[in-house]
């Protein structure tokens, strides 16, 4: 169950205030005509013509048996058969165990990182089943998440329809869970809702005004 969200949170604009990077896995599964058809970060395939970019990767060109792609400015040509390529910028080997966050003013915990690789501001929210993004943010990110069935869930606003997606990367300094379930509502968030799919990894302490989540063994 998504926990209420108050109504200045609700007005503050999304802040990216993480210049981390990480490497996008990307797979040549096959070739439909004129598209390739893509693997990004173990996502659905989907079929891509030249031109056209998906979750950050744009296809150059196409041909029957490869495709030239770009991520971050830099160009790679995928094969079929080839093992999964990584491209862009890499993050640091993710060695942490402990993230600090400290509350706002209004008591909300939040706190900088990324989303597959992709800049995030997100906010605490042990009420949230799942990581929870809103519909627009998430296609900003180049999520493919409305061919996914639809779920039902609850939100400060009632029942609504969202999309369960799995996150490729969710990481916070240099703490990175992988393969994370999330939740994509209709509805427009100011953050990223951290939630419990994120949180039960870790065992949380309350200490004054912040909070300490440390990785399970």
């Amino acid at each position: 169950m998504l926990h209420p969200v108050s109504r200045p949170l609700a007005a503050m604009l999304l802040v990216l205030a993480s210049h981390t990077h990480a490497a996008t896995s990307v797979v040549l599964s096959g070739v439909l005509g004129s598209k390739a058809l893509l693997i990004v970060d173990g996502t659905a395939p989907k079929a891509v013509a030249a031109g056209e970019s998906h979750q950050g990767v744009k296809v150059l060109s196409v041909t029957r048996e490869q495709a030239v792609v770009e991520v971050d400015g830099g160009q790679q040509t995928l094969r079929l058969g080839e093992t999964p390529s990584r491209l862009g910028r890499m993050d640091p080997p993710s060695s942490g165990r402990r993230i600090v966050l400290t509350a706002d003013s209004g008591g909300h915990f939040t706190g900088a990182g990324s989303i597959n690789g992709k800049a995030m501001r997100f906010l605490v929210d042990t009420g949230a089943t799942a990581v929870a993004i809103g519909a627009a943010e998430a296609e900003r990110m180049g999520l493919d998440f409305r061919n996914n069935p639809p779920v039902m869930m609850r939100t400060a606003n009632g029942n609504a329809q969202g999309w369960q997606i799995k996150l490729g990367s969710v990481r916070i300094g240099d703490v990175e869970l992988r393969e994370v379930d999330a939740i994509i509502t209709p509805t427009a968030l100011p953050y990223v809702l951290l939630g419990n799919s994120f949180l039960t990894q870790f065992q949380m302490t309350r200490l004054t005004d912040q909070m300490v989540l440390e990785k399970r063994l």
